[in-house]
């Protein structure tokens, strides 16, 4: 039998520009059992990252106003905190493998809700311990 962890001890960061979708994607997380923070810009998340120790996950939206787009955060995060996992999603644009971080992946959006969260589930279980 597998030991549990305790899932509200891992946040994931969540960034994205429309404030419905950031709170429905917030929502998910922690009514998973996760811990949750959200920004609206790369700039927020960075300052969050510094901030909280305990985002293992970044989940960011391409398309957003600011310094740069989710795809330059999720690069900017891959160099500076090197174990984070990552989470590209677009609506707009289908991000190819060759231009994500290494290890990230890709969701189209709109999501399916439950593979979302058994993505976040597996990439969770490298920081349980």
């Amino acid at each position: 039998m597998t030991e549990t962890f305790d899932r509200s001890r891992i946040a994931i960061l969540v960034v994205e520009d429309e404030p419905l979708l950031l709170l429905d994607a917030m929502d998910m997380v922690e009514d998973a059992g996760f811990t949750a923070y959200g920004a609206t810009s790369a700039d927020e998340a960075i300052r969050l990252l510094e901030r909280h120790d305990n985002i293992r996950i970044l989940f960011t939206d391409v398309d957003m106003p600011g310094s740069m787009d989710g795809l330059k955060l999720a690069h900017a995060v891959r160099n500076r905190w090197p174990p984070m996992s990552i989470i590209v999603a677009s609506g707009h644009i289908r991000v190819m493998p060759e231009d994500l971080p290494r290890d990230g992946l890709f969701f189209p959006k709109p999501y399916p809700p439950a593979s979302f969260i058994r993505t976040l589930e597996t990439m969770a279980e490298r920081f349980a311990d």
